[in-house]
């Protein structure tokens, strides 16, 4: 088999991977990722044991002719997959069996058990301050800003403008992730970034979980943090998102203080990434305005600040 096209696709916003539709010369199609810097073998042979144990959720990767399920293309890990035609999660509403089904494939993969050999080299969570720390630094530090261009000076003019609300959410991050320290939850194996991007619905309705790049040993908070905080994809009010996922996924006792934590850290590790890309970084001006719209749609009414207010309220 040989590639006889390869097209570039413009999907997601991690700068060390990029993705490809490719087209073989038997015309049939298949995704190419290129992946930059650590590689972390779980990341497919975990959904290739789901798979091959029965999840229908899962789009497998292909093996080499060697039988590896990755190449090396220095300085990328090239990984191919079947073209699985279909949108993401927030692309297209699900439906109310699609949640369902989500849930129960969420809590089928939190309740597998994996060869130690498998998840070797996998992250373990240490609720470290790193995010925290490279936001509060944006804010109060204009000296880590390099680039100083319109887009630069917009970006200073908006941290300024919300930097008490900033520091208040790497503050409540900090103390909750010191109590956690203290809690010394159970630990799962987490997807780590399960939001409704991460959902491709195919043309059939067929649901599929994608991108397991981020796996990390972590409370199952790190996963369930994701339902019911307006980063779960389209179709339902959080509230019935919520109580369809649970029907899949099954009565649980969840830590309030776990899922309000990884809602901060996620909104301020958002801001951190997103400052890195404006303030630091080469790319180009399409990018960089990108990851500003990013950046404050946080901000927005019944933005994910908000909202993860909110909700810690009521959990409370």
């Amino acid at each position: 088999m040989q590639a006889v096209s390869l097209t570039f696709l413009p999907l997601g916003a991690d700068a060390d991977t990029a993705v490809y539709r490719v087209v073989a010369d038997d015309a049939a199609p298949y995704f190419l990722k290129l992946r930059r810097g650590v590689f972390v073998e779980a990341s497919v042979a975990v959904p290739k044991f789901l798979s091959d144990s029965g999840m229908k959720q899962i789009i497998t990767p292909l093996p080499t002719q060697t039988g590896e399920l990755w190449a090396t293309l220095a300085p990328y890990t090239l990984i191919l997959y079947p073209f699985v035609e279909g949108r993401n999660g927030f692309e297209v509403p699900l439906s109310a069996q699609q949640r369902v089904e989500f849930g129960a494939a969420l809590k089928r993969f939190h309740t597998a058990v994996f060869p130690a050999a498998l998840t070797r080299g996998t992250p373990r969570e240490t609720f470290a301050p790193r995010w925290r720390d490279l936001a509060r630094a944006f804010v109060e530090d204009p000296a880590r800003r390099s680039r100083h261009d319109a887009l630069a000076a917009a970006l200073s003019d908006f941290l300024q403008a919300r930097r008490s609300v900033i520091l208040a959410l790497v503050q409540r991050a900090g103390r909750l992730s010191q109590r956690l320290q203290t809690q010394t939850p159970d630990f799962i194996l987490c997807h780590g970034d399960i939001h409704g991007w991460n959902l491709l619905l195919d043309l059939h309705g067929s649901l599929y979980i994608v991108d397991w790049d981020t796996l990390i040993f972590a409370p199952k908070e790190r996963d369930l943090m994701f339902v019911g905080c307006g980063l779960g994809g389209r179709g339902q009010s959080l509230e019935e998102e919520m109580r369809l996922f649970y029907r899949g996924y099954g009565q649980t006792q969840v830590n309030a203080s776990a899922l309000a934590y990884y809602r901060y850290e996620r909104i301020i590790e958002d801001i951190a990434l997103n400052c890195e890309q404006i303030f630091l970084s080469n790319d180009g001006e399409q990018d960089r305005q990108q990851a500003l719209v990013y950046l404050q749609s946080n901000f927005a009414p019944s933005g994910t600040i908000e909202l993860a207010y909110r909700l810690a309220a009521v959990g409370k």
